[in-house]
């Protein structure tokens, strides 16, 4: 039985600055590849998105899936249970990107996520896609508002 693999990315034009990312969903043969841009944002913030927007936009739920993602940032925050810290503290000292984690946990029970780090920018064609999704969003028109970002920096 095919297993889902997620492939995601998020880039920024200045950090921060405009910012997007992309994601690619692969089960057997089926492919499906989803991007947004951010007008003022940061980096690390659309890593977290690209994996939040893969899993929001699935419909099956309690599947085992796989992420690939470039950011050791991601990776790190989930499976050395950091996350699981900065939850129990309410994020104390100044944690960043509390709202997009909360929102990460809350979808994140629904399945059974494990998390691989992959080399960016080198020759990985899903990663590499996925940073030219992540890309072209950031550098797009009609640029979504990172609301909860905005308020916190602007």
């Amino acid at each position: 039985m095919p297993q889902l693999i997620i492939y995601t990315d998020g880039a920024s034009r200045g950090n921060p600055g405009p910012g997007g990312f992309g994601a690619i969903l692969m089960f057997g043969d089926k492919r499906k590849e989803i991007s947004q841009g951010f007008r003022h944002t940061t980096n690390n913030r659309m890593e977290l998105l690209a994996v939040i927007a893969a899993l929001e936009s699935l419909t099956k739920k309690n599947i085992p899936l796989t992420i690939f993602t470039d950011s050791q940032y991601v990776v790190n925050s989930i499976e050395k249970k950091w996350l699981d810290g900065w939850i129990k503290t309410n994020f104390k000292g100044g944690k960043k990107n509390k709202d997009l984690w909360l929102r990460y946990a809350a979808i994140a029970k629904d399945f059974r996520v494990k998390f691989h780090w992959v080399k960016g920018h080198a020759d990985n064609p899903f990663n590499n896609r996925c940073d030219e999704l992540a890309t072209n969003a950031a550098d797009g028109k009609n640029l979504l508002i990172d609301e909860a970002y905005e308020k916190e920096n602007l």
